[in-house]
C-alpha cells in the first residue's frame, strides 16, 4: 500500500456516542436524551447519559491518540451542549470544553477535525417542528457561526452535517433514530433542510477550510432484469445522488424528485451547492437490490420493524452477496470503497476526498488483558488497500479515519455492538488497546 507523505491518518467518535455528562455545566436536552428515555427504542434500554465518560476523561483518550500516532482526531461538537435551546444564549462552559480538547489535542500534535452535527438536535428545536421545519437550517447556521466564532483560531478543517440521509429518513421515516417519528413526507422535507443547513453554514465559516459529509453506498442491480435495474436507480438516488447533486452541483436530480413527488426551488438548490474545499465520505458497506417481487431481504439494509427509511421505494428488496459479514450483518467489500471513490472522481466536480469513517463491529472478547480482533484487522487492511489502489488511479484522496477510535454508546444498538480500535470495560470505564489498534499505528507510523 502507497500513500502520499502528507496523507492525514486520523480516527472518529461523535459527541453523543463517547461525552456523557448530559447534564453537567449546563448542557440541554437533545433528541437522543428523549429519545433513550422511550422504552423500547434502545437495545437493553441502554442511554448515553454516562457512554464512555469524554467529557471527563477527555485528556486520557487524548494521550492514547498520540499513543497510536494519529494525525488527526475528527470529532463532533453537541449542539445542545453549547446553545441548550438551540437558538439564543452561548453556553459558554460548554463551549470551553472544546477549546480544552482542541488544545489538548494541538499540545499533542494531532489536528482537530470539527463537525459541527452528529444528530444531537437540541430537543427544543425538535418541539417546534425538527428538521422538517425549514427554520431549524437557520438555527444551525446561527450555531455553526457562533462555534467558529469560538474555534477557529485553531480548528482548520470544520464538516458541517455528518450522514444527513441517516437523519432525515431514519429519524423522520423509520424511525429507528431520534426523534422517532414515521412521516415519510416529512423525512424528504428534512432531507432538503439538512442540506440547506449545510449550505447555508458553509458560507458562514469563512477562513477554515469546509467540507459536507455523506453516507455513500454503491448499489448494484441483483440482475439486468429492468425492474433491479430501476431499483438500483432509485436506491442509489436516495442514498447517494440527492446527497452529492446537491452538495456538489447546487441541483438535485430530477428523476429522484420525481420518484418523491417533490420539488424545490432553484434558490434553494444553489444554496445547498455552496462552494467547499473538501467531501468527507462515510463508507461501510455495499447494497444489492431488487425490484422483483418475492426477493429476500439482508440484514444490511432490511426495513426495520418500525417502518422503511427507504420513502417511495417500498418494493425495493435488498439482497446479501454471500460477502462476510460484521455483527451488524453489513457485508464487508472494500471494493465498494473503491468503486465509490472512482465514481466520485468520474461523475463529479473534482474536489479532494477524505475517508471520514470507515469500521466495523465485531463480537469483541477481552481475554488475559487483550482483544484478538483478527476480523476488524482485516477489514481495515482490505479497505485501506481500496484507498491505496484509488490513490494510484488518479483519486485525489488525503486522509483516512477509522471509526470509531473507542467503543461507544451504538445509538439505537446501545452498547452491544463495538467498533472500537479501543476497548472499554463500560463498568470500569478502563480503556484497552485492541489488536486493530497496534495494528492501525504501526501502519501510520509506516506510512
Amino acid at each position: 500500500m502507497k500513500f502520499p507523505a502528507n496523507f492525514v491518518w486520523g480516527a472518529a467518535t461523535s459527541a453523543y456516542q463517547i461525552e456523557g455528562s448530559t447534564t453537567a455545566d449546563g448542557r440541554g436536552v437533545s433528541i437522543w436524551d428523549t429519545f433513550t428515555a422511550q422504552p423500547g427504542r434502545v437495545v437493553a434500554g441502554d442511554h448515553a447519559q454516562v457512554a464512555i465518560d469524554h467529557y471527563n476523561r477527555y485528556r486520557e483518550d487524548v494521550q492514547i491518540m498520540a499513543e497510536l500516532g494519529l494525525k488527526a482526531y475528527r470529532f463532533s461538537v453537541s449542539w445542545p451542549r453549547v446553545q441548550p435551546d438551540g437558538a439564543g444564549r452561548i453556553n459558554a462552559k460548554g463551549l470551553d470544553f472544546y477549546r480544552r480538547l482542541t488544545d489538548d489535542l494541538l499540545e499533542h500534535g494531532i489536528q482537530p477535525w470539527l463537525t459541527l452535527y452528529h444528530w444531537d438536535l437540541p430537543q427544543a428545536l425538535e418541539e417546534a417542528g425538527g428538521w422538517p421545519n425549514r427554520d431549524t437550517a437557520y438555527r444551525f447556521a446561527d450555531y455553526a457561526e457562533a462555534v467558529h466564532d469560538a474555534l477557529k483560531d485553531r480548528v482548520h478543517t470544520w464538516a458541517t452535517v455528518n450522514e444527513p440521509w441517516c437523519a432525515a429518513f431514519l429519524g423522520y421515516a423509520s424511525g429507528e433514530h431520534a426523534p422517532g417519528r414515521r412521516e415519510p413526507a416529512q423525512a424528504v422535507q428534512a432531507a432538503h433542510h439538512l442540506n440547506l443547513a449545510h449550505g447555508l453554514a458553509a458560507r458562514r465559516l469563512t477562513g477554515s477550510r469546509v467540507g459536507g459529509c455523506v453516507n455513500l453506498y454503491p448499489v448494484r442491480p441483483a440482475s439486468d432484469d429492468p425492474r433491479d435495474v430501476d431499483a438500483a436507480r432509485r436506491i442509489d438516488g436516495a442514498q447517494n445522488r440527492f446527497f452529492l447533486d446537491g452538495l456538489l452541483k447546487g441541483a438535485y436530480p430530477q428523476d429522484v424528485l420525481d420518484d418523491w413527488g417533490v420539488s424545490f426551488s432553484q434558490e434553494d438548490q444553489e444554496l445547498v451547492g455552496a462552494p467547499i474545499d473538501l467531501l468527507l465520505i462515510n463508507y461501510y458497506s455495499p447494497y444489492t437490490v431488487s425490484g422483483a417481487p418475492g426477493g429476500k431481504a439482508s440484514a444490511s439494509a432490511a426495513p426495520t420493524d418500525t417502518g422503511s427509511p427507504w420513502v417511495g421505494n417500498e418494493h425495493v428488496s435488498f439482497l446479501g452477496d454471500g460477502l462476510p459479514t460484521t455483527s451488524m450483518g453489513w457485508e464487508v467489500e472494500p471494493d465498494g470503497l473503491k468503486r465509490t471513490l472512482l465514481r466520485l472522481k468520474r461523475d463529479y466536480p473534482a474536489i479532494p476526498l477524505v475517508v471520514s469513517e470507515n469500521g466495523a463491529a465485531y463480537d469483541d472478547v477481552l481475554e488475559d488483558g487483550a482483544v484478538h480482533d483478527t476480523e476488524r484487522v482485516a477489514f481495515l487492511e482490505g479497505h485501506l488497500r481500496a484507498c491505496s489502489e484509488a490513490i494510484e488511479a488518479g483519486v485525489p484522496l488525503e486522509g483516512y479515519f477509522a471509526w470509531s477510535l473507542m467503543d461507544n454508546f451504538e445509538w439505537a444498538w446501545g452498547y452491544g455492538k463495538r467498533f472500537g480500535l479501543v476497548y472499554v470495560d463500560f463498568p470500569t470505564q478502563k480503556r484497552i488497546l485492541k489488536d486493530s489498534a497496534h495494528w492501525y499505528s504501526r501502519t501510520i507510523m509506516s506510512a
